[in-house]
């Protein structure tokens, strides 16, 4: 059950996501640098909002989301702590999302592959990432279909598309249709520790 204080919490971080939602659509070299430092601080407040969210209602998430599909790689979750570490596990097995902004991969546009942290399989490709301004890694599309499952997501109120990882259904984060300029009109709003970097030769 959601008590009386995190649905505040969950309401807050609704509205902070929609107003970032909106701000994302606008070329920020039209934004006056004091606006943009408020934003900022407003993602910051939203990533906290989320990140609580999320851990303290990951049972509430888990029976929404409905995935029943059995992955090739398996591991205890003792296993997949050992494997990931402590962020990387917390985003990958429990469903958690990373502050905006805190990443490497949201700023790199070097040319390679990117691979779910979780089992090396390959994700997206450079030639896809985009700068979306909303402080994760950006893709307009997958490599392959079969690379990425996608599952309806009702969890906290919302309702979003999750993205995970087909080879051992990892969380990588969302899909929007907010990829606006972009070839599929898709943003794969995918979390950075989620992610492994393969550079192009």
């Amino acid at each position: 059950m959601i008590d009386e204080k995190m649905a505040e919490k969950i309401h807050w971080a609704r509205e902070l996501t929609t107003f970032v939602k909106h701000f994302c659509c606008y070329s920020m070299t039209q934004i006056k640098p004091w606006l943009l430092t408020f934003v900022i601080a407003l993602l910051g407040v939203q990533g906290a909002c989320v990140s609580e969210v999320t851990t303290a209602g990951s049972g509430t998430a888990d029976t929404i989301r409905k995935d029943t599909m059995t992955y090739k790689i398996q591991k205890t979750e003792e296993e997949w702590k050992q494997l990931l570490g402590e962020d990387a596990y917390r985003v990958l097995r429990q469903k958690g999302t990373e502050r905006p902004f805190t990443r490497e991969f949201e700023t790199q546009w070097e040319a390679g592959t990117y691979v779910c942290k979780g089992c090396g399989q390959e994700l997206f490709s450079s030639e896809t990432k985009f700068d979306a301004g909303c402080g994760w890694p950006s893709f307009y599309q997958s490599m392959d279909k079969s690379k990425v499952k996608e599952i309806p997501d009702l969890s906290h109120g919302m309702n979003r598309v999750e993205v995970v990882c087909s080879g051992c259904g990892g969380h990588l984060g969302h899909v929007f249709n907010d990829g606006y300029g972009q070839p599929t009109g898709l943003r794969y709003c995918i979390n950075g520790v989620s992610l492994g970097f393969v550079k192009k030769p």
